[in-house]
C-alpha cells in the first residue's frame, strides 16, 4: 500500500510541478529559469518543514516517506535545474549559468534548513 501511495504522490508533485511552472513562466519572461528556481526551493522548504516535524515525533515517518519521498520528490526538479544551467552555458550567459547552477541550490538548502527551523520552532 506504501508503495502505490508513494506513486500516487510522485505522479500529483509532478503534475502540480508543471502547472506551476507552465504559470510561472506565462508571467515572466526572462532567460534565468525562475519558474524551475522556485518550484525546487518551495519544495526544498516544505521538505525541511516535513523533516522537522518528524524529528520532532510531530508527524509519522509514513508521511514524510508519502509526501516527501513522493509528492515533494515529484514536484522538485534537480535534473531540469542541472539541464537549465548547461542551456544558459551554451547561449553565453555564463554569469545567469553561475547564478542558477550554484545560487538555486544554496538558496534551496538555506530553504530546507529554515523549514527544519521552523518546524522545531512550533514543536
Amino acid at each position: 500500500m506504501t508503495v502505490l501511495l508513494l506513486a500516487l504522490a510522485g505522479g500529483l508533485g509532478a503534475a502540480v510541478r508543471f502547472m506551476a511552472d507552465g504559470l510561472i513562466r506565462a508571467r515572466v519572461r526572462t532567460a534565468m529559469p525562475w519558474a524551475t528556481i522556485l518550484i525546487n526551493v518551495s519544495g526544498s522548504l516544505l521538505l525541511g518543514f516535513l523533516a522537522g516535524l518528524v524529528m520532532e515525533g510531530q508527524a509519522p515517518e509514513s508521511l514524510q516517506l508519502i509526501l516527501g519521498t513522493g509528492f515533494l520528490g515529484g514536484y522538485t526538479t534537480f535534473s531540469t535545474a542541472s539541464l537549465e544551467t548547461i542551456r544558459l552555458v551554451q547561449s553565453g550567459r555564463l554569469g545567469l549559468a553561475l547564478v542558477n547552477g550554484l545560487g538555486s541550490m544554496a538558496v534551496s538548502v538555506g530553504a530546507a534548513a529554515a523549514g527544519v527551523w521552523f518546524a522545531l520552532l512550533l514543536a
